[in-house]
């Protein structure tokens, strides 16, 4: 079992910054591969950025490369979302995830389920 208990959401203007937190419990020692995920009103959840806890390699979506940065901190065992340059569009609720079973991220990291564990979500509002 792993828990992620997730921070750092809240309400910022367009152009403005934030950092989420993922802080993970449990058996994490089979933790390859985190993620954030998000979820605006009527819209599907989709995947933003992963990042391979054995490697650091990262890999963002289309719509937040250049402006979000995942990191992982292996002392600590959280997963961060650094998020600058935020749009209006950014505005959902933001979840992290885990790939269980030793599996890495690979191509398909964007696939929901593909992760066994989720957070509780963290909302971010962005103003125009």
């Amino acid at each position: 079992q792993v828990q992620l208990v997730e921070s750092g959401g809240g309400s910022v203007q367009a152009g403005g910054s934030l950092r989420l937190s993922c802080a993970a419990f449990g058996y994490t020692y089979n933790v390859y591969c985190m993620g954030w995920f998000r979820q605006a009103p009527e819209k599907e959840r989709e995947g933003i950025a992963t990042i391979s806890t054995v490697t650091d390699t990262t890999l963002y979506a289309d719509s937040v490369k250049g402006r979000f940065t995942i990191s992982h901190d292996k002392v600590k065992n959280t997963l961060y979302l650094e998020m600058n340059s935020l749009k209006p569009e950014d505005a959902a609720v933001y979840y992290c995830a885990a790939i269980w079973g030793g599996r890495l991220c690979g191509d398909n990291w964007i696939l929901t389920t593909r992760y066994a564990y989720w957070g509780q979500g963290t909302e971010v509002a962005v103003s125009s």
